[in-house]
């Protein structure tokens, strides 16, 4: 009963220009329309920033460091910081907006990307790897944004608004790591070390995303769509004792999805982040390194549209053991694929872009299943920093194993840990029956 008073409380305070959008649907649908024009085009920005300093981090800090025992270190901090960032991001998003904490989060990543090249200026190794951890929030904020374009959308475009979201980061993402070789010329012309000169580009990507959203993503969706929630909330209560006895299921429901994103998150950031090492050993140059990496980004997020009509046709499950047999194609051909062939190369980083993509999609399909409006984004949150954790623990030891073993072992031990998805899965739909 307090809870009502205090909603009907909160709807009297509304002000007149959100009541606007609580009473006209055509208003909402509106702002759906153009929130989801602000979230590609920060989007695109977003994924260039992000895949920039992805191509070139490894190699920077093996250059700076002179050994490849640590070139995984990039990634491990990339990721931690997209943790912290991600629940910081989140609890911004919940309190102020999604503006506010999306805004906040690019902006961080931004002036992470400065630190990077300050650090290469002055070699700085400690500021190398503190500017990382901070250039990881724009990675938070990237992933992230996908939920901004779904807050208005209803049951039946969800989905379809967060692949909209992840295929436009795809733009971006290509595009970076192929403007490596002239980024690094740019550098040298102004003195700048030109491993450092992809971070020019991750520094001005992301100031620009953060600057789109903070100016244009107004009203802001979160802050509408919760007041519509409180003027159309419909017997909570019936909801949570009617479905009493399907919370074990709801469990292993988020329990697998997960696992899933977990274990093809950790594969992945692992083979990517030694991909470049292993190519500069072989004499590929920076163009080409941006060229395998543009593709594998490409991969992970092109697909989108088509994995989600492909995971609500044919099921989760198909879709999640898809995931585990293509990162194994993919780390069986990059293990057996001879250093110098770049066809081969861009197959299977391909593979394991499509692999991670299949994975991302049908977890979260089997989270969003599992969880209700009421929790949904609190668990998101919470298994978002868990996926972050689980790449910066690939990250960390990929360099480790590489120099202890070689590149062809990494690739190979992804691709075999990869097929623990099959008995999650039938664990799973065992479980059910």
């Amino acid at each position: 009963m307090n809870q009502n008073a205090d909603e009907s409380k909160a709807l009297e305070s509304h002000p007149a220009w959100l009541q606007i959008y609580i009473d006209s649907p055509e208003k909402q649908r509106q702002l759906y329309k153009r929130t989801l024009i602000i979230v590609v085009i920060s989007q695109i920005f977003g994924g260039a920033g992000l895949a920039a300093g992805i191509t070139v981090g490894a190699l920077l800090a093996q250059d700076m460091l002179g050994s490849d025992r640590f070139a995984g270190v990039p990634a491990f901090l990339l990721t931690l910081g997209s943790a912290g960032a991600a629940l910081i991001v989140g609890r911004l998003s919940q309190r102020f907006g999604r503006r506010t904490g999306l805004a906040a989060g690019f902006m961080a990543g931004g002036l992470g990307a400065i630190g990077v090249i300050l650090a290469a200026l002055t070699h700085n190794v400690f500021l190398l790897f503190f500017s990382l951890l901070i250039y990881g929030a724009g990675s938070a904020s990237n992933l992230q944004a996908r939920y901004a374009g779904s807050d208005l959308a209803t049951s039946t475009q969800r989905a379809t608004a967060i692949s909209i979201a992840l295929v436009s980061t795809t733009f971006g993402a290509v595009a970076g790591p192929n403007l490596v070789g002239v980024m690094g010329s740019v550098a040298v012309s102004i003195g700048v070390p030109a491993l450092a000169g992809p971070f020019i580009l991750g520094a001005a990507a992301f100031l620009l995303a953060g600057f789109v959203l903070s100016a244009f993503l107004r009203p802001d969706p979160l802050e509408v769509a919760k007041a519509i929630r409180a003027v159309k909330r419909i017997d909570e209560e019936h909801f949570l004792v009617e479905n009493t006895n399907n919370v074990k299921i709801k469990n292993r429901g988020i329990v697998v999805g997960a696992a899933i994103m977990i274990l093809t998150q950790m594969v992945m950031v692992a083979i990517m982040t030694m991909t470049p090492v292993q190519m500069k050993h072989h004499g590929h140059g920076l163009s080409e390194v941006g060229l395998v990496i543009g593709i594998h980004i490409g991969a992970m997020y092109l697909p989108s549209l088509v994995t989600g009509i492909l995971v609500d046709k044919i099921g989760r499950t198909a879709m999640a053991i898809a995931s585990g047999a293509t990162l194994l194609a993919a780390g069986v051909l990059a293990a057996s694929a001879p250093a110098d062939s770049m066809v081969l190369l861009v197959i299977a980083l391909a593979l394991l872009g499509l692999g991670w993509n299949f994975g991302l999609i049908s977890g979260t399909a089997l989270i969003v299943d599992a969880t209700h409006p009421t929790t949904r984004a609190k668990t998101q949150g919470t298994i978002d920093v868990l996926i972050a954790l689980s790449g910066a623990s690939g990250g960390a030891l990929s360099g480790i194993v590489v120099a202890q073993s070689s590149y062809t072992t990494l690739s190979l031990a992804g691709g075999f840990l990869s097929l623990l998805l099959i008995p999650v899965v039938i664990w799973s739909k065992r479980s059910k029956n």
